[in-house]
């Protein structure tokens, strides 16, 4: 897994923005597991040119935070292991290599995949946070629609 450690907030304000798509959220023991879906055509073009994203209708761009549960806040961003993987209608497996991006104490795990028009994909996400000694599985499918 790759580690970029760059200034975030044009990543994070575009993720913010872009989270309409399909922002989720899957609760385990002490955490909550952050995740979306979005085409990379969308993303700003100096935001992906910062963080290395590959801009194109016919590109998605999977966002994971893990978010450790603390009693009266919005939680803290947590480290760990990410592993996603996505299936078709047709059921062709994708995996999807994500890697690391950090600043100061927010971390993301992003991953890049190929899309087509109207496909529906689903994700399965494998996340250990940090000092965790298992792996909790978190799903969401995401329609994309690619514009001629």
């Amino acid at each position: 897994m790759t580690i970029i450690k760059t200034t975030l907030l044009p990543l994070i304000l575009t993720l913010s923005v872009m989270s309409a798509w399909a922002e989720n959220s899957t609760t385990i023991p002490g955490y909550a597991i952050h995740h979306n879906a979005i085409p990379t055509a969308t993303l700003d073009p100096a935001v992906a040119k910062q963080y290395a994203i590959q801009r194109s209708k016919y590109r998605g761009l999977l966002n994971v935070s893990i978010i450790k549960t603390e009693e009266g806040t919005t939680g803290k961003p947590s480290n760990g292991v990410v592993m996603a993987k996505a299936t078709n209608i047709r059921g062709q497996l994708i995996s999807i290599p994500m890697r690391k991006v950090e600043e100061g104490d927010a971390v993301y795990y992003i991953g890049e995949f190929r899309i087509a028009d109207q496909e529906t994909l689903n994700f399965e996400l494998q996340v250990q946070p940090r000092g965790e000694t298992r792996f909790y599985t978190a799903k969401l499918s995401q329609r994309f629609f690619i514009d001629d």
